[in-house]
């Protein structure tokens, strides 16, 4: 289970997300505020 809460998070490349991983878009949006 801690594998693929992993993968969810670091590895996933969502369209959703602008083709960013769930940690890269949260870092970019941290940057812009």
């Amino acid at each position: 289970m801690e594998e693929y809460v992993e993968y969810y998070n670091t590895k996933r490349i969502t369209t959703k997300l602008k083709g960013l991983i769930p940690v890269q878009y949260r870092n970019q949006s941290l940057l812009t505020i």
